[in-house]
């Protein structure tokens, strides 16, 4: 049934969205227990490439458009252009252990009309794959998309056949969404993307196990882990 246009109130559209002032990510430090977010620029490429190594490039990008860098110049041609990527904003993740940068990662695809901004290009070093710095660097963009900047959607998409950035998702509290077909191609190859979102009207929670799990008390004198991010967001793994 057709209903008029003029002054007909429609209801069936979907829930009104409160106003709420959203800010495009920008350079900003962010302060962790096991890691801080700095700036991403040009002078910390001898220390990245150094922290990254040739092997480890290769295992991380394979699902990636970048290709991997051999030398400090090509770091450093790699920061510029990721800096030049509109409504993005990249960091270097300092690990305080070392006091050095040790991975990459961005907010990037900012669509301030609807307030969505995405996680990606998370590039990490064996010193943050599978550790708590690693997984603290998510929290923090995490809470400062959503409550510093104002987002209501936080996406996660990778490649479809990536099974470890897939069940990273999961574990950080995001939900699957599909998969869209076809939706890339990548290094002449066919890309399916899997997608992934946090709402903020999940994050309370999600911020509220994130925390459990990076508290000091969820690890043993050897810093394993007690209780498994996994298990506290009702996934499998750990």
């Amino acid at each position: 049934m057709t209903k008029p246009i003029g002054r007909t109130v429609f209801t069936d559209i979907g829930q009104p969205v409160t106003e709420r002032t959203v800010r495009a990510p920008a350079p900003v430090i962010l302060e962790g227990r096991y890691v801080d977010l700095h700036p991403l620029d040009e002078s910390q490429a001898e220390d990245l490439l150094a922290s990254l190594g040739d092997d480890d490039q290769e295992f991380l990008l394979r699902y990636t458009a970048d290709e991997p860098t051999r030398t400090v110049e090509e770091m450093r041609a790699l920061i510029k252009a990721k800096r030049a990527i509109p409504a993005a904003n990249y960091f270097a993740c300092i690990d305080k252990e070392v006091g050095k940068p040790s991975g990459i990662a961005s907010l990037m695809r900012a669509d301030l009309p609807n307030r969505v901004v995405e996680i990606g290009n998370v590039l990490y070093s064996n010193r943050l794959r599978r550790s708590r710095a690693g997984t603290e660097v998510i929290y923090l963009m995490a809470r400062h998309a959503i409550e510093d900047l104002g987002f209501r959607r936080l996406e996660w998409k990778c490649n479809d056949r990536n099974a470890g950035s897939r069940h990273a998702a999961l574990r950080y509290g995001f939900t699957f969404e599909g998969v869209f077909r076809q939706h890339m191609i990548v290094k002449g190859h066919n890309r399916d993307t899997a997608w992934y979102s946090l709402l903020d009207r999940e994050w309370p929670q999600r911020r509220e196990t994130l925390e459990a799990w990076l508290s000091p008390d969820n690890f043993d004198a050897s810093g394993r882990q007690i209780t498994a991010l996994a298990q506290l967001n009702g996934v499998g793994g750990s």
